[in-house]
């Protein structure tokens, strides 16, 4: 298993993965331009040159980030990668400072299984401004929001 920066070659395979997610209404669809413009924000597992899975580290401010973006192609489940995604977004997390990180999902027992606690939407205005307020899905969300304070280092 191979964990790396994503690069703009993997741009279209990750919007390819993203739309897989968002066709059975798990995740926002993202098309390849806007994973483009990201692209330092996406983390890939690659395995035998095939783009398994990706994640994103978004940065709201000094001391929150969100891990969105995170999928599994159905050939690498169960093997790890979703965890190992995760892991890189928060070991870089604490390497920029932040103090807590947070998701929006429909899986919560994945995060709540590392460390997460489900929180109020209502506690993260900076998405809900940012992000929600702009979704097809607002503000009729069905997602959990989730939050892990993180040990930074200084």
């Amino acid at each position: 298993m191979d964990i790396r920066q994503a690069l703009p070659s993997d741009a279209q395979g990750i919007s390819e993965l993203l739309r897989e997610y968002a066709r059975k209404a798990m995740l926002l669809p993202r098309g390849a331009e806007e994973i483009m413009e990201n692209i330092r924000d996406f983390v890939v597992a690659v395995e035998g040159g095939r783009l398994l899975g990706s994640c994103a580290l978004k940065i709201y401010d000094d001391t929150l980030g969100e891990i969105r973006s995170l999928a599994v192609a159905e050939t690498g489940k169960g093997r790890g990668y979703g965890k190992a995604l995760m892991a890189k977004c928060e070991e870089d997390a604490v390497r920029f400072g932040l103090q807590s990180l947070f998701a929006l999902t429909y899986i919560p027992d994945f995060f709540t299984h590392s460390g997460y606690r489900e929180v109020d939407k209502e506690s993260l205005p900076q998405k809900i401004w940012r992000d929600c307020c702009t979704c097809i899905n607002f503000p009729n969300c069905t997602e959990v929001a989730v939050l892990k304070r993180l040990h930074s280092s200084p």
